[in-house]
């Protein structure tokens, strides 16, 4: 498993794939799985059955998990950045490698 430098609510850009280039903020994350949900990105129908709570049934929109090497954080400039860990004080914080500033 790999160490996952991103976080729910991070603003990300896709690198790879179908959807290269799209941008949205991520809402979940999968450790075990190395993927995550990207909001507005990766849109894939999902037939539904009618039930008690959907009677006419139909298709759905959902997002679909995106693998987390496919991803990369925006910074605040817009551009792609890696992220790093440095100690500030006693304390542990993130931060873009392209310009040195906190996230």
């Amino acid at each position: 498993m790999v160490k996952v430098k991103i976080k729910t609510g991070d603003k990300v850009r896709v690198l790879a794939g179908e959807h290269k280039g799209s941008e949205g903020v991520i809402t979940r994350i999968f450790k075990d799985k190395n993927k995550a949900i990207v909001e507005g990105v990766n849109m894939v129908s999902k037939h539904e059955k009618p039930s008690a709570t959907n009677p006419q049934g139909g298709i759905k929109e959902i997002e679909a998990p995106i693998q987390i090497s496919n991803l990369s954080l925006i910074d605040n400039n817009g551009k792609t950045t890696r992220v790093g860990y440095r100690m500030e004080g006693d304390k542990k914080v993130r931060f873009a490698k392209t310009t040195n500033d906190l996230i």
